[in-house]
């Protein structure tokens, strides 16, 4: 069986392409609404839920998987370690899917930041509203820095994260709830309506709309701040969804 993470849209991409020669596939994702983005494509087994690294291991194996593919988001780094350890221990295949990423095309106008610590100073020296596209995992460290800015925050429209925000302190005229990616258009909007002086974002990669929220930003003179991606070494690692595939189709899995 092969095993698939996934945590951004190339995940189905690659299920797809998979399901033109099997459904034999362990799926794991780490939402109930993942899960349902999931139901035009087949697969034997699906996980909807957070997994640590034992439970991981354990689903690994009740489904006998030899290959993982691992598709998690580039900033999901302890996704991505327990899976190459639960790999490790049970002598699985394990294979990285990463998106490219774009901000190294913008390296002279971007502020880029190590972890939210480093952030936290930065920001102390901002004057005015910043616009937080980070995710809703990661308000908690926003408030934490006991910033005297307002901080407004981009989040997915779903009534776990609207709880989330709520009970973290965060007011509901400081929420902005859209699914991304957007628009350079919209992007343009969010900044001007909440008269940012800096946009918080990922370098989540083309397909996540980091060029369209740092055009945006240049454009209206808003200091961009990106967090960069943890560097990790995989010895298996793909950024194009066919080649990847294509791998797995000539190592005779499919």
């Amino acid at each position: 069986m092969i095993g698939l993470i996934l945590g951004t849209s190339e995940g189905k991409k690659i299920l797809s392409l998979l399901n033109k020669y099997t459904d034999d596939i362990f799926v794991s994702t780490a939402t109930t609404y993942g899960g349902e983005l999931l139901k035009d494509y087949s697969y034997k087994v699906i996980n909807t839920k957070p997994l640590n690294l034992n439970e991981l291991a354990d689903e690994l194996k009740k489904n006998n998987v030899e290959i993982l593919i691992d598709a998690s988001h580039p900033y999901a780094a302890v996704i991505t370690e327990n899976a190459i350890e639960a790999c490790s221990r049970l002598k699985i295949h394990y294979i990285r899917y990463e998106r490219k990423n774009v901000v190294s095309d913008f390296e002279d106008k971007i502020i880029k930041i190590k972890d939210y610590d480093e952030l936290g100073q930065k920001l102390k020296e901002v004057e005015g509203n910043i616009l937080n596209t980070t995710g809703s995992r990661n308000i908690a460290k926003f408030m934490d820095m006991k910033l005297e800015n307002r901080i407004i925050h981009r989040v997915l429209p779903s009534i776990e994260v609207m709880m989330r925000c709520f009970s973290l302190g965060v007011k509901t005229e400081d929420i902005i709830a859209i699914k991304g990616p957007v628009s350079y258009e919209l992007n343009v909007g969010f900044l001007k309506e909440y008269d940012a002086k800096a946009i918080i974002l990922k370098d989540s990669g083309k397909a996540g709309g980091t060029e369209e929220k740092l055009k945006a930003a240049f454009d209206l003179g808003v200091q961009a701040f990106v967090i960069e991606r943890k560097k990790q070494r995989f010895d298996y690692l793909f950024s194009d969804e066919e080649e990847l595939v294509n791998y797995i189709r000539e190592s005779g899995k499919i």
